[in-house]
């Protein structure tokens, strides 16, 4: 069966994709796996054994009432690792989903399952405006968020997804069928999730976990992220993990997991062959 139950007993939704060394794909805030099209066929198409779930809340996966901080989802990773026995994983985490690498590896450790990591537009360190955080983002923008979804979350979604991709008048960047795709994928998610869900990703510190990492690690971030700017997640993020290595595509908004796709196949199987 494709379902994977939590320590609570919520039902993870899961593909397991070829053989070889394994890597879990993490998707990002509002999606669920099937974002990552681009991505497992290909690497699973290269030898390696791909896994990737929907976040307890999103697609497929159960829909509990509660369980969206990051030390729940953290678990639930932990759960898909230990119910596959995966050993010498890469993870690889999106936007929200570079939150659960690592706390995942603060919490957890690597203990013999993790032997890498990857932050793709991850939302690493800390994205939100603090006294001692002053890089951060102000409140009121996540405030205006969980307002526009309340009030409106199918438009708010296809606002977002227009930024998400950098797609604007003059220079489109991807078809209309692409961002009706990702919008169909977050509208999959639970409202309560996707609100919760912006408080997760945007009120976590992950400074602490960052520096506790001891597995090789890549960052991937593209310098025309609006969405997390490359400034205060992506180059911050290689700064505080110990010998980790940035690579900044340039022009690249968020979502390059469709717009730099090729690049990003390539250098993903670079590392974890590496």
């Amino acid at each position: 069966m494709p379902f994977i139950e939590t320590r609570d007993g919520t039902p993870l939704f899961h593909r397991d994709w070829g053989s070889g060394r394994p890597v879990v794909l993490i998707h990002g805030w509002p999606l669920n796996a099937d974002m990552w099209e681009y991505q497992a066929p290909v690497l699973a198409g290269e030898g390696l054994r791909v896994v990737t779930y929907d976040r307890r809340g999103f697609g497929r996966s159960g829909q509990p009432w509660e369980g969206y901080d990051y030390d729940t989802l953290a678990d639930d990773l932990a759960a898909i690792l230990e119910a596959l026995d995966l050993r010498e994983v890469t993870l690889v985490g999106f936007s929200m989903g570079g939150g659960e690498v690592a706390r995942y590896l603060s919490r957890h450790g690597a203990s013999g399952r993790v032997s890498r990591a990857v932050f793709v537009s991850a939302v690493t360190p800390f994205l939100l405006r603090a006294e001692d955080n002053p890089g951060g983002v102000d409140r009121s923008v996540f405030d205006s968020m969980v307002e526009q979804l309340e009030a409106d979350r199918p438009a708010f979604l296809a606002q977002f997804g227009r930024q998400f991709f950098g797609a604007g008048l003059l220079s489109p960047g991807v078809s209309h069928e692409i961002l009706q795709w990702a919008a169909n994928l977050a509208l999959a998610a639970s409202p309560k999730a996707t609100l919760d869900c912006v408080r997760a990703f945007s009120e976590t510190d992950f400074r602490t976990d960052l520096a506790r990492i001891t597995v090789p690690t890549l960052v991937i971030h593209g310098d025309a992220d609006s969405t997390v700017p490359i400034d205060s997640a992506g180059r911050r993020t290689a700064a505080m993990v110990p010998g980790a290595r940035l690579l900044e595509y340039p022009g690249a908004p968020h979502g390059l997991f469709f717009t730099e796709k090729d690049r990003l196949n390539r250098d993903l199987l670079a590392f974890i062959r590496g």
